[in-house]
């Protein structure tokens, strides 16, 4: 009860001289909550990003390993000369991979072949994306669907003239609907549609289903050479469900070096991606970020924490007499001082929450304007009201130390 009576009390001595002194203690908590929205701004930028790029990654599969020429990290000092002479990834291998592999879940052999115009009819649709997979397509990607289904295990093998296509594409081609069972004229045959991939958007990575039109890797191979290194052929293997990307790698480069006959002492001539690595790839970038927002907002937050000291300090100057007073009615040193740290305290958390409530208002704004889903994470709001309650523990243990020993005959003595 004592101590919320003293709450109480410097959190009246607080507002009073918020009241008293507008001008003076708006410019103090000023850089405070500048500090606090900066902060918090950033942080919350960051945690956005990270989560929607997150989201595009997460399509690639967390236990995915794509079997390719090039690496997907590459940096000034990377021999890409040495890339430049790797083979890509053969059906050979492929079907090894299929063979051998004791960790797989699912083996896929993958094609990107053009981007094209697609007509039906009046109908147009333009940078169609066309790819062609061996069947194992849906087991190491992830993809839903709105309408109809995929290839069944003998269309693959038969290379029929089946594909799944895009939302987007289905949506421009075939305005009313109905696009399961039409016919699209593509690389010169008729291709039946036997599925619609569900509505995704364009993700920041750029990696989205909305324009594509996938077709059986064994009708590709009718019309083109699906091994021509122009199409970007890849390897995906995921591994089975309680079995680690690391695990399934090492198998993975262990065959991989098999296949292509590797010596021990010869260097790999593929490259193993996965997930992970754009994920601490964006990790570094992210925390790099959050660590610059964090400086440029402490810095505000400086400034602020000393305007708040200067309150503190031409506040014990004003109430000199008070606290002589108190004293000689036997108020203890420590409740002289929780007194002013308390008022401290409380000015740079309302500078804080002011901070926050900018914060909450930027996200609702952006959310209202651009269709974003902003994260601003509760660990951030802690984080925020605890570097508020901090700045004021500093900014005021000085003053309100000053304030707990002064002499209460001297004190009083001061008016």
């Amino acid at each position: 009860m004592i101590f919320l009576k003293l709450f109480r009390e410097s959190f009246l001595f607080a507002y009073d001289a918020l009241r008293q002194n507008k001008l003076r203690t708006f410019l103090s908590l000023l850089g405070v909550t500048i500090g606090i929205f900066t902060i918090i701004s950033v942080f919350s930028a960051v945690d956005t990003l990270k989560n929607n790029l997150q989201k595009s990654v997460n399509k690639l599969g967390s236990n995915s390993i794509y079997i390719q020429k090039w690496p997907w990290v590459n940096n000034e000092d990377s021999p890409w000369w040495k890339y430049l002479q790797r083979p890509t990834p053969k059906l050979r291998e492929y079907d090894e991979l299929q063979k051998r592999s004791q960790t797989a879940l699912a083996v896929s052999y993958e094609i990107n072949i053009d981007n094209r115009i697609v007509k039906y009819q009046s109908n147009t649709v333009d940078g169609a994306q066309i790819d062609a997979t061996s069947h194992d397509h849906d087991k190491t990607w992830n993809f839903d669907f709105e309408d109809g289904r995929y290839f069944t295990e003998m269309e693959s093998r038969a290379g029929s003239p089946v594909t799944v296509i895009g939302h987007d594409i289905a949506t421009d081609l075939f305005p009313n609907g109905g696009a399961v069972g039409k016919q699209l004229k593509i690389m010169g045959r008729n291709i039946t549609v036997i599925g619609v991939f569900k509505k995704e958007g364009k993700d920041i990575l750029g990696i989205s289903d909305d324009k594509e039109i996938l077709l059986p890797l064994n009708f590709a191979k009718n019309v083109i050479d699906v091994q021509n290194a122009n199409y970007n052929p890849q390897i995906v293997v995921r591994g089975k469900n309680g079995i680690s990307d690391l695990e399934v790698e090492s198998e993975v480069r262990g065959l991989m070096r098999s296949i292509r006959r590797l010596g021990p002492g010869i260097e790999d001539n593929f490259a193993l991606n996965k997930t992970t690595i754009l994920s601490n790839q964006l990790d570094i970038v992210f925390g790099v970020l959050k660590k610059v927002g964090f400086v440029i907002g402490l810095f505000s937050i400086l400034v602020g924490g000393f305007g708040i000291a200067n309150i503190m300090f031409v506040s014990v100057k004003e109430r000199t007499n008070i606290i002589g007073i108190q004293k000689s009615l036997g108020a203890k040193n420590y409740f002289i001082l929780l007194q002013f740290l308390i008022e401290s305290v409380v000015l740079c958390l309302m500078g804080g929450i002011i901070g926050l409530s900018m914060v909450f208002g930027a996200t609702a704004a952006v959310k209202a304007a651009a269709d974003i889903q902003v994260v601003l994470d509760i660990s951030n709001i802690i984080f925020g009201v605890s570097l508020s309650i901090g700045i004021g523990i500093i900014s005021g243990i000085i003053p309100a130390y000053f304030a707990a020993r002064l002499d209460p005959v001297e004190a009083i003595r001061s008016n």
